[in-house]
């Protein structure tokens, strides 16, 4: 006889292999004696049979390697383009039949390719930053940047997708920017950063063909717009000194001398360059006279193009100090440069330098917004497959209601976004084909920064908001103002007819009118005043371009339900916070005085100020 001791309700989880031995119980049954004598053949056998039958009732939490039965589904992302219905809306209104065919399919493959093979390489460029090696076994000077080998293959697969060549082939005409947008707005969020030397890349094409595709710049152009991996080349952009900020005008200490071929030799410190693994850049240096002698202020400033490597693939007079330690955008090698006699090629006529690295910081801009756009539609798009899989207080928490509200915010943030990008990108077109009217040079000119300035704003709260849905798991171009306040209007005038637009259409008319009404205020203002409000200016000028993109939008003959309470919902928030601030007194001297009080209070600094 053997006690039989039945533990299954109270250990309800654990179950034994079938090889589990029968002395392994004396732990869990010591009031069992017989458990320990020895057994005759026929009772071993017995004792097998029982030991099977009753291990598989006990089931035990927990135990050994168990760590339970429940496993929350992670989301994962499926083909993005697919999934996209408002892009695949925005396409279909403005391309025309025969391209939109040809760029629709083209996303789809690519949508299934970031799905596949891209998001995981980007992974990998997440968790394999880089690293500099600045001696070889022998103990020579390398300074060898080694990155992953995901880094690399990104670098293959932007050419093989062309995703610069796309914006400089024009196979689309004037869509052949919304197209590159398009694609690169799919890619950006899997990209493992590579997006940052892309960026660079266009920005340094543009450059390049604004000046003139000729000389020494007509091999780089053809290596930054080339489809073929082996002659792709990745461009960076040195400006940034040890002085720092956006001032290079006094920033700038580089100096170029002049050699007998034509040719210059720069000497100086570049603080922060980004993407210090590329194949040549751009920068800003000095020339300086047989006297030793500099021009200071911009004037003073030229254009340099140099390769980073010589033809035997050495560095280009070029010592690499140190790798940035870096808050985020850990992928991206960024480094500390001492120029040592760098060959370089001036670009620009001499003391043109800014004016003409103006086009790449206008593309760097446009890909800024590109990221943050793109990000924001990413997490969402996470978001909205957790929601579907997550049960919480006993249904998905795509059902309770105050969570579909909260991602229906993001929602509409990330749809008047992505409309300003593409409008961004609809303008590019045009000034890039020669079909641009003044007045959309102009546009270009002002939304480009706004954009900027107020997606990345809106990205760290729609990202930040979106992490929560998954629980603990400026400046302003004084001309072009008036023509963004008239095209603004222009937008309404077609959603002016439509009854479910019209209360939202007088919003941002009134927005407008206080606006306008503003900007007659601000010229009696003083300098203190003027710059207080700028950045709550540049905020709303956003608010409004966006909200009248939204109802344009919402306003086409096929346009959706969710199109027109997307722009309905925007229209709803202060669309015009710069009239608001200055009429709660947030602008005038005594709010500058408070603002500096505020900060300092306490502090040594303000003793005297006050």
């Amino acid at each position: 006889m053997f006690c039989r001791v039945r533990l299954v309700s109270h250990l309800p989880t654990w179950s034994p292999g079938t090889n589990h031995k029968l002395w392994k119980l004396r732990c869990l049954l010591p009031q069992c004696p017989k458990l320990g004598a020895k057994m005759s053949a026929g009772q071993s056998q017995k004792a097998e049979t029982w030991d099977k039958g009753t291990l598989q009732e006990l089931k035990v939490p927990f135990a050994r390697t168990e760590i339970g039965t429940f496993f929350q589904e992670q989301p994962r992302i499926g083909n993005q383009y697919l999934e996209d219905a408002f892009l695949q809306r925005y396409l279909k209104t403005h391309l025309p039949s025969q391209v939109l065919e040809k760029v629709s399919l083209d996303l789809e493959r690519f949508g299934a390719r970031v799905t596949a093979e891209i998001d995981s390489l980007g992974r990998e460029c997440e968790l394999n930053p880089p690293a500099l090696l600045h001696y070889d076994a022998w103990g020579r000077r390398v300074d060898h940047i080694v990155t992953c080998p995901a880094w690399k293959r990104m670098k293959e697969i932007a050419a093989e997708e062309g995703l610069i060549a796309e914006a400089y082939e024009r196979k689309y005409s004037i869509w052949s920017r919304v197209q590159q947008v398009a694609k690169l707005y799919l890619y950006a969020p899997s990209a493992g950063l590579f997006t940052c030397p892309l960026a660079m890349t266009d920005g340094a094409a543009k450059v390049i063909e604004s000046l003139g595709i000729s000389g020494p710049l007509a091999k780089a152009f053809g290596h930054l717009t080339s489809r073929d991996p082996k002659k792709f080349w990745t461009s960076g952009q040195w400006m940034t000194e040890r002085k720092g900020g956006s001032d290079v005008a006094s920033g700038t200490e580089s100096v170029a001398r002049e050699q007998p071929d034509g040719t210059y030799c720069l000497y100086g410190f570049k603080w922060f360059t980004s993407a210090t693994d590329s194949d040549m850049t751009l920068t800003l240096a000095r020339i300086m006279d047989a006297q030793g002698r500099v021009e200071q202020g911009s004037k003073g400033l030229s254009l340099f193009f140099l390769e980073v490597r010589d033809k035997e693939g050495k560095l280009n007079g070029i010592e690499v100090q140190r790798l940035k330690q870096k808050l985020g955008t850990r992928q991206v090698p960024t480094a500390e440069l001492l120029l040592d006699g760098s060959k370089a090629h001036r670009i620009s006529s001499e003391g043109r330098g800014v004016a003409c690295i103006a086009n790449m910081l206008t593309i760097t801009r446009i890909h800024n917004v590109i990221s943050a756009v793109a990000g924001m539609r990413r997490v969402i798009n996470l978001a909205r497959a957790y929601a579907s899989k997550r049960v919480v207080f006993g249904k998905l928490i795509k059902d309770h209601p105050l969570h579909m509200q909260t991602m229906a915010r993001l929602e509409v943030e990330t749809r008047g976004a992505f409309l300003m990008l593409m409008e961004i990108a609809r303008l590019l077109g045009l000034e890039e084909t020669k079909m641009a009217r003044e007045q959309d040079l102009h546009l270009l000119r002002l939304l480009t920064p706004v954009a900027k300035l107020y997606t990345g704003k809106q990205a760290i709260a729609v990202i930040s908001e979106g992490l929560e849905c998954f629980g603990g798991q400026g400046y302003m171009e004084d001309t072009g103002l008036p023509v963004a306040l008239r095209d603004a209007q222009g937008k309404l005038e077609l959603a002016s007819t439509i009854s479910e637009l019209e209360s939202s259409v007088q919003l941002l008319q009134d927005a407008l009118h206080r606006l306008g009404q503003f900007t007659q205020r601000v010229g009696s203002k003083g300098a203190v005043e003027m710059e207080l409000a700028a950045r709550d200016f540049a905020y709303t000028l956003a608010r409004i371009y966006t909200g009248a993109l939204l109802l344009e939008h919402a306003a086409q003959p096929d346009a959706s339900s969710t199109d027109t309470y997307a722009a309905q919902r925007w229209c709803k928030q202060d669309l015009c916070p710069v009239d608001s601030e200055e009429k709660a007194g947030c602008y005038d001297d005594k709010a500058a005085s408070m603002d500096t009080y505020l900060v300092y209070e306490g502090n040594p600094v303000l003793k005297g100020k006050l």
